[in-house]
């Protein structure tokens, strides 16, 4: 038996940085997202999860904004990461929350909108592939770069412009995600994934 119901993505600001657009990258993707039937978004920015700095040891109590958070993160069907690029990678409180967490992200689509210079922040979902393939969950091949993002927003201040390739790129994502969404879903509750 399948889950008919509406799939559940989890949009996370992985910046926590003063003066971050990292919100205003976030709320547009999910705009995106809750224009579709399918999903239900939870926006989830780390800087009001507050999570610790210091992974505790195997048998010390959770933080109380780690078992905050968890049941979120253990409800999405599918997540999408928004990042920036620091340095050819991604900031360290996004490190930090990946690695808080476990079984959360098992056999479940991610997702990124990675933003920065010339690069639109391929480097940091390079780095980002890596590390949620090590934790059993599928980063699809499809994402949102925002090269120069800076440039993007029109005359008026709204963000992105008309014209920006992300107004097209986002529906392509959202289309890809879903599929691996409902895919998974299906595949996790017919036969749990246990490794």
């Amino acid at each position: 038996m399948t889950d008919s119901g509406p799939l559940r993505l989890a949009v996370i600001v992985g910046s926590t940085r003063k003066g971050r657009f990292g919100p205003t990258a976030a709320a547009w993707f999910a705009a995106q997202a809750r224009k579709r039937r399918d999903l239900e978004v939870d926006l989830v920015d780390l800087a009001e999860a507050r999570l610790p700095d210091t992974l505790r040891d195997h048998d010390e109590t959770l933080p109380d904004q780690v078992r905050a958070l968890g049941p979120r993160l253990g409800a999405a069907d599918a997540f999408a990461v928004v990042t920036p690029e620091y340095n050819r990678s991604f900031p360290a409180p996004l490190k930090t929350a990946i690695d808080w967490f476990y079984d959360e992200w098992r056999a479940k689509p991610v997702t990124f909108v990675a933003y920065g210079r010339e690069s639109g922040g391929l480097h940091a979902t390079a780095h980002l592939r890596e590390i949620f393939a090590e934790l059993h969950a599928v980063a699809i091949r499809g994402a949102v770069s925002l090269p120069c993002y800076w440039e993007q927003y029109a005359s008026d201040g709204t963000w992105p412009k008309a014209t920006a390739t992300c107004n097209t790129t986002v529906k392509t994502v959202l289309d890809e995600l879903t599929w691996w969404a409902h895919a998974l879903r299906d595949a996790r509750t017919r036969r749990p994934f246990t490794h």
